[in-house]
């Protein structure tokens, strides 16, 4: 009799570059999917489109996108990706840029010009514009604080809204910082210091843990969500584990939607109607938690790290579900995932972009870093051993 034991052919392991483009392609393409339903509650997202979301939607309001909401004149929708992918493209930029790690006085010397200097194509404004006109509150804030109030960027996110602003363009650390998460945690937290402060940048950094958690070589949901809470602090570790404790009883978002809402609510100062947040809404607090990164990783779990499971459930989950499927997208593409190809394609034309280039940037740069990290890392060797050895 023969033996078969371990004959069975193992599954490729994907590579860094494979990473890195499914990740940030697998962003971008959960944002588009998010951006139409961005706001709305899942029966209300269930009774407009006659069901859940299966893939790319137009306007919630039609052809009245522009009017309908002043504030936010924007063409959501039709695969357009939101400002969640305009400033990680940005962040990628930077990185391209400064070719080394990245701190928050980088954000004032690169990113902050970036956004107010160079036009570029806007999908959702279906114009060329300064990604600044496109920014929402939040981001704008960096450019109010570091260009113009000279603040010292290290400071500078401090008495901005705490929200998931900083967090949401954060996968580039992640991925700079591949399999080292406790490295892109404290990246992401300086970068993010310019920009956040309390749980808004904690978020940061453990989605950018996160990231760099999916990347190492057998990583799976529940080995990134262990490391992300191996680092997270104060409500932000309590969130996660209440949302994921609830999401592992769960194998189909359908039936996990309203317990991830349920588990994070007491941790979300913005309340159960989205579009009209509560008074403590948004404030620093040791206690709370942004509601987006651990219902991203709740679905990352539900959806046992799938791509298109994951992303399903983060934009029928509704509410900030850009932003969520934006991060549940990024890990799970990571972990080696990554979105459709039809749905990829329809993102890119439909947006105008090229949703590769970036990837292509980003893996040059990162293996740029780690081979500076190695140098360094010997330096640092060669010097320790020489005040640690024998006196004698």
């Amino acid at each position: 009799m023969t033996d078969t034991t371990d004959t069975a052919p193992q599954a490729r392991r994907p590579t860094l570059d494979e990473r890195i483009t499914a990740s940030l392609v697998g962003a971008a393409v959960g944002d588009a999917l998010g951006g139409p339903v961005e706001g709305w509650t899942p029966e209300q997202i269930s009774e407009r489109h006659g069901g859940r979301i299966n893939g790319i939607v137009g306007p919630w309001h039609g052809d009245d996108w522009r009017t309908a909401r002043p504030i936010a004149p924007y063409h959501k929708g039709d695969g357009h990706v939101t400002d969640d992918t305009l400033m990680t493209h940005a962040l990628v930029r930077v990185y391209a840029t400064v070719r080394d790690h990245l701190d928050a006085y980088a954000v004032a010397d690169h990113l902050v010009p970036d956004l107010m200097g160079t036009p570029r194509w806007i999908p959702e404004l279906e114009a060329e514009a300064l990604p600044l006109q496109r920014i929402f509150l939040a981001e704008k804030w960096l450019v109010a604080r570091l260009h113009y109030g000279h603040v010292d960027p290290r400071e500078a996110g401090a008495g901005n809204i705490v929200n998931c602003g900083a967090a949401m363009y954060m996968a580039p650390v992640g991925l700079v910082n591949a399999a080292d998460p406790r490295a892109a945690y404290a990246e992401a937290l300086d970068v993010a210091g310019a920009h956040q402060s309390s749980y808004g940048r904690e978020a940061a950094g453990v989605f950018a843990a996160a990231v760099a958690a999916a990347c190492a070589p057998d990583a799976s949901p529940a080995s990134v969500v262990d490391a992300c809470l191996r680092l997270a602090r104060d409500g932000t570790r309590s969130a996660i584990e209440a949302v994921c404790e609830v999401a592992v009883r769960h194998q189909d978002f359908e039936s996990a939607l309203r317990p991830l809402r349920e588990a994070v609510a007491p941790f979300d100062t913005v309340g159960p109607d989205y579009r009209a947040p509560s008074l403590g809404a948004r404030r620093p607090s040791r206690l709370h938690s942004i509601e987006e990164l651990p219902i991203a990783l709740g679905m990352l779990l539900v959806g046992a790290g799938d791509y298109r499971r994951t992303v399903l459930g983060s934009v029928n989950y509704g509410r900030d579900c850009d932003s969520i499927a934006t991060m549940g997208g990024a890990i799970a593409g990571a972990l080696g995932s990554g979105p459709p190809e039809d749905w990829a394609k329809q993102v890119a034309e439909a947006s105008r972009l090229d949703l590769h280039a970036p990837a292509q940037l980003l893996a040059a740069v990162a293996r740029e870093v780690f081979a500076r990290d190695q140098e360094r890392r010997a330096a640092h060797a060669d010097a320790f051993e020489l005040l640690a050895g024998d006196p004698a």
